[in-house]
């Protein structure tokens, strides 16, 4: 069994959600509307292989997402204390998300809530100011997201 439902398709309004990051803050989608974009990646697991070289590639990134207004939310279904020791081991500068519980509750909305894995597959989406996604690929759990794919994506906002 994968995601219980499809995933969140390109023009659909972005499920807004309120999760704490690892520093024990709550970040709230909606909070960004209007002011900036947001890059959603979700991620299956903090500590491992892929998603460690992964976080590391946005990491690099991220200079560039700000200069164009873009915030970056990383999540995954790992509790906040998790997220946070994984941050400070790893040098993640942005926030990671727990989406630990209901768990995986915000990977469900999203369409990316792997059931038997637990876990959340690799999705990234791309929400514009006014909260409606502008671009959203899925890979499956082991498949890495493509850096390259981001970058053009948000040159085209």
């Amino acid at each position: 069994m994968t995601a219980s439902l499809p995933p969140i398709q390109v023009g659909a309004v972005a499920p807004d959600f309120a999760l704490k990051d690892q520093h024990g803050q709550l970040v709230r989608l909606s909070s960004f509307r209007g002011n900036k974009a947001v890059l959603l990646v979700f991620y299956p697991f903090a500590f491992t292989g892929v998603c460690v070289g992964e976080l590391h590639a946005l990491e690099t990134e991220r200079a560039e997402l700000e200069s164009r207004d873009v915030a970056l939310l990383a999540i995954s279904v790992d509790s906040m204390y998790s997220q946070r020791v994984f941050a400070e081991r790893e040098g993640f500068s942005y926030p990671l998300l727990a989406d630990f519980w209901p768990h995986g509750g915000v990977a469900s909305a999203y369409g990316v809530l792997h059931e038997q894995a637990g876990a959340a597959r690799r999705g990234s989406f791309l929400v514009g100011t006014d909260g409606i996604v502008r671009w959203a690929v899925v890979n499956e759990i082991p498949d890495a997201r493509d850096i390259d794919d981001v970058r053009k994506a948000v040159a085209a906002l």
